[in-house]
C-alpha cells in the first residue's frame, strides 16, 4: 500500500522531496507524509480535495486487503 501512496505523491509533487513513515497502532496502519512547508498545499489541495482523494483511494485498497488505514500530513 505504501508503494501506491508513493506513486500518487510522485505524480502530485513531481521532483519535490517527501518522506512516508509507516506505523501500526492497534491493527491500524498509519501513514505520515512529511514534506516541505511549501509542498503541503499541493498535498492537501484546494479545500482539502487532494488529501481526501488520496485517503479514499487508500481506503479502497485497504478494504480489499481487509486492513484499516489512516493518512496524516506533517511539515
Amino acid at each position: 500500500m505504501k508503494d501506491l501512496l508513493e506513486y500518487m505523491l510522485k505524480a502530485v509533487l513531481g521532483d519535490q522531496k517527501f518522506e512516508i513513515n509507516e506505523t501500526e497502532d492497534n491493527g491500524r496502519i498509519i501513514y505520515t507524509i512529511k514534506t516541505s512547508p511549501e509542498s503541503i498545499g499541493l498535498v492537501i489541495g484546494k479545500g482539502g480535495k487532494m488529501i481526501k482523494t488520496l485517503r479514499n483511494i487508500l481506503k479502497v485498497r485497504a478494504t480489499l486487503e481487509k486492513k484499516a488505514i489512516a493518512l496524516n500530513v506533517e511539515s
